[in-house]
Parts: structure tokens; sequence; C-alpha cells
């Protein structure tokens, strides 16, 4: 049985509070008054591949047979998975309300080896036809059931957009011509121009992102389109979209073509962008004006699945960019504002290093960075990723005190699959990334019960975060430094929150926040309480309290 580790005092505070109140956090999930803001969102990050297998049917595909080393092919995870855990309300219960899946475009058929062993593309980011979804991930039908479901649910889906290059050549799969790529020098990174001009590693040849030049379509593209008797109905979208907009057929703008069309035909909310500094920043503002096009044309042709008035959400990944950067990305000899140019918020790579500061310093950080320098945009913080070899907690020691900083910390939450139930990082024989990508350990539920709660608490901080946009969006007022108490107003929307409140009774001061009479609750432990003479008691099992008002 496996066991997370974490320090005797901090397991029996929380394994005491967490076990007493599941059923009133569970009872209570459905509360959610509040409408959806993408500035307060808590994310599932998924890999498709890793996360559930719905349908065994569907493992194996493109004669991808080759034995590859452990972690390294496809394990199995599909869209049927992933609705299979949606209808169980496994991503309600975590108080989700948006999902970011790895790149569901079809990938290279063959293998490669760059020193860790035979390498499938079952990341999703080794694209080899933009217009096809992968047949590993399951059809178009089963896609389109899994985006219903979600919506249906209030969960937005966001996809994964790759621009900057196409995948590996492999002996299955050959380089586009030499109008659409490069493929050398390798980046140096020690200027802007050798960041962007240039194949990020070997053999991963770059598109010409930055011409304007018309070209023909990839023969590879071609022959395989014709095969599958869809030539003519691509080439006439395609004609039709550099019409509208009146674009030259560059490599960049055929992609954005097939990318958008994701948007306008199932209706996914948003993109997380891949390699964004590796890529000219006017790209992507062209990217986020189609995108945006595409929604639009989508809500009204589907005016019944319209979840809210928000915009497509562009979300992107600039390799190294903190909070801490606010607006302006440095490179070596020059700086960039990826927020001019189409982005909605960045992830942020400063949590993860976040380890010797107090909750109250990172959050007073946080807030004064987004109420101050960032003009209503946002960032999204994570403490473990797919390709981050320096997670936030590597053995998972404290995944307790993780999820705190995670879920109440200022801006968008981003739980990477198995954040929630400690899911190894480290795999006997497995080498490299790939420790970042294991199976997701759905046993470890049933089994163990450090693990059972640990999911409960990820699960009502998650819900409280997904009810009150205040959370992640709000502005946040320190009220007291020990124990530590904050407010987070957002709007209409008010919290007050608590860490390291240890003695059971407590004592927490609201005058001039909340009038005498106003009726509270505290949704960690489900303790309700009434204001009186400007102060809120009550007596709970837990150093953390969650409160919000009630009718």
């Amino acid at each position: 049985m496996k066991k997370i580790l974490f320090s005797v005092g901090i397991a029996s505070m929380f394994l005491t509070s967490c076990s007493k109140t599941a059923t009133q956090a569970t009872q209570i999930v459905h509360s959610e008054k509040q409408p959806f803001v993408w500035n307060g969102a808590n994310v599932y990050f998924l890999l498709t591949d890793r996360f559930n297998n719905g349908n065994p049917k569907n493992d194996i595909n493109y004669g991808r047979t080759a034995e590859t080393a452990k972690l390294r092919g496809f394990e199995g995870g599909d869209f049927k998975g992933i609705s299979q855990k949606i209808d169980e309300n496994y991503f309600s219960d975590l108080g989700i309300n948006a999902i970011w899946m790895t790149p569901i475009v079809e990938q290279i058929h063959g293998y490669v080896d760059e020193g860790q062993g035979k390498t499938y593309g079952f990341h999703g980011y080794w694209t080899k036809d933009w217009t096809s979804i992968d047949k590993n991930w399951g059809s178009e039908k089963e896609f389109q059931e899994m985006v219903d479901k979600a919506h249906a649910k209030g969960i937005r889906i966001m996809l994964d957009a790759v621009i900057n290059h196409t995948g590996p050549v492999t002996n299955s799969d050959g380089v586009f011509p030499a109008d659409w790529v490069r493929v050398s020098p390798q980046c140096t990174y020690d200027s802007y121009k050798t960041t962007i001009e240039c194949t990020l590693v070997k053999n991963l040849p770059d598109i010409l992102t930055e011409s304007e030049k018309d070209v023909m379509l990839p023969p590879q593209l071609l022959a395989k389109w014709s095969q599958e008797g869809r030539l003519e109905k691509e080439v006439a979208e395609l004609n039709a979209f550099f019409v509208k907009y009146n674009l030259p057929k560059a490599p960049k703008y055929y992609i954005m073509k097939w990318l958008s069309d994701y948007i306008r035909k199932y209706g996914v909310d948003g993109y997380r962008v891949d390699t964004v500094k590796h890529t000219e920043e006017e790209v992507w503002k062209k990217f986020a004006e189609i995108c945006q096009d595409a929604f639009a044309e989508y809500k009204a042709k589907n005016p019944t699945k319209v979840l809210d008035n928000n915009k497509f959400f562009l979300l992107g990944e600039v390799y190294n960019y903190t909070i801490n950067d606010a607006q302006q990305f440095p490179f070596p000899d020059k700086k960039v504002n990826y927020y001019d140019n189409g982005f909605d918020a960045l992830i942020n790579f400063d949590l993860r290093s976040s380890h010797k500061e107090s909750y109250q310093k990172l959050f007073n950080r946080y807030n004064d960075i987004l109420q101050n320098e960032m003009n209503g945009k946002t960032v999204m913080s994570y403490i473990t990723s797919h390709d981050d070899g320096s997670p936030f907690d590597k053995n998972r020691q404290n995944p307790w005190d993780a999820g705190i900083r995670l879920l109440l910390a200022p801006g968008i939450s981003q739980v990477y699959y198995g954040d929630e139930t400690a899911r190894p990082l480290e795999v006997e024989g497995v080498d490299g990334d790939a420790n970042l990508r294991s199976n997701m350990n759905w046993n470890d539920i049933k089994s163990n019960s450090e693990t059972e709660s640990l999911l409960n608490h990820f699960q009502k901080i998650g819900q409280f975060r997904r009810n009150h946009p205040a959370v992640g969006a709000g502005k946040q007022t320190d009220l007291q430094n020990d124990p530590y108490v904050f407010f987070r107003k957002y709007e209409n929307d008010e919290v007050i929150i608590s860490l390291g409140y240890s003695s059971e009774k407590k004592l927490i001061n609201v005058v001039n926040l909340w009038k005498d009479g106003t009726k509270v609750r505290d949704f960690y432990t489900g303790t309700s309480g009434v204001v009186k003479n400007g102060t809120i008691e009550m007596t709970t099992n837990s150093d953390t309290v969650l409160l919000e008002k009630i009718d």
C-alpha cells in the first residue's frame, strides 16, 4: 500500500477535521451562486492518456506497437475515461470549474528515442495532423459528449494549442517542406532571436511563424486527406478562411484555422498555448482574434449551449515567467508584454518555489502585483506540472500545505492530476519527465485512508474557491497576523479565511465588514455561526477556517 509522507503533527491535525466533515462538504457542493470568473477559476490539468481508460478498445492505433521505455508509450486514457469521472462528479466534488487537457490532435505514428528509450507522442505535443483527433483518445462523437457533459455541470474545457512546431521526424512521419519548417539551428536562448528562430531541441521541426509568404499544403497532408476522402472539403474550408480574414496562406495561418475549428465545432472555452516565448508575440495577437471570432460563431449557431457571456480564454505558457515579471517578460536583450498580445493569463512558475514563504507573505505579494500591476489580467499558479522537474513537493512530504498554497493563492489555481491524491512524481524504472506523467493513482483513494483524507482536504478548499470568485479574483485585506486572518472581496462576493488557528475556539473580528446578525458558515468543517458584537465565535476541530455568508 502506498503511503503519503508528511509530518505526524500536520497529519493528525488534518485527518481529524477532514474525516469528520466529508459529508457536510459534499452536501453543499451545488451551492454555487456566483457567476463563473476566469480570473478566479479552479483548473484541473490532465494528460488525457494517463488519467482514466474508459474504452480499452481504442488503446492501439496507427501501428503503434513497438515496445517503449516505461511510461513512454500510450497507456489507454481517453475521452470516455474523462466523461466517466465527470458523470461520477469527481471534478465537481473537487470544486473544478475548468479542465485543461493536453493536445488532442493526431500525433506522429512512429516513435523516437531521445536517449530515454523509445517514446510515442502520448502527451499530445508531437503533431502529425492538426485537423484530426487522435484515435487513441477517442472519436469526435466521444469528444463532443465529453464537452457537453462538462458544460452541463458548469465545467469549461480548455484545450492545448501548439503552433510552434510539428512532431519529430520518424520512419513513419516525414518532415514538412522547407517553406513550412526549419530543422536547424537549435535554440541557444541567449537572445530574443535565438529563442524564436530555431528548434527547441534536435529533431523537432520549427514552424516558420515569421513567414507571411503563401505556401502550398504539405504533400503528406494532401495525400493523407485524399486517402481519407476529405481533401476537397479541407481545401475548400481553407480557401474560405483565407478569404474571410484576408490572410496569406502562410504556415501559421493554416494552423490557426485548424485550431480554431475545435472552437467552432465543439464549443471549447479556452486554449492553453504551448511554447509562447518561442514564437513572435504578434502571432498570438492574431490567434486570439481568430479564436474570439470562432467562439462568437459557435455561440450564435448554438444558442441553447451558451454557458455565459465570458469571452474565449487564452492562457500562455511562457517558460520561466513568474508573477514578479508582471506584464513584462524579460529576454536577455529585450522585454515583451504578452498580455498586450492576446493573452488573458500566463502560467506562473513562481508558486512551486515558495517553500520558505509564509502564507501571509506569499498571498500579500501576489495580491499586490495582481491588484496594481496586472490591470485586470492574471496568472495561473501550480505546485506540480507535466514538464517541470522542480515541483513544490517532489516527494509529496506535505501535500496538505501544498493544497492550501495552491487553492488559496490569489489568481487562477491549476490542480495537476494527482495533486489531490499525492500521485507519485518519481516512479521506479522511469527516466526523465515521464516520472511526472505517471498513471492516475485511482486505487490509492479506495485503499489508503490517508489518500482519501487528502482528497477530502482538496475537495473542501476547491469547492470553496469554486463557489466564491473572491478567493482567486478578489482583493485581499489582512485582518490579523497571528493566527493569520484575511478578507477577500470580488464585486458582491466576500469571504474571510483563517489559517493556522490552532485553538478549537475561534474568535474572528469582522467589525466594519459583516454586520451583526449575519449568518456565516465555516465551509471547511460545516460549522455555522452568527456575527455578534462585530465578532464571529465558533468552535471547530481544524486550524483552517473558510467563512462564507449564508442566507
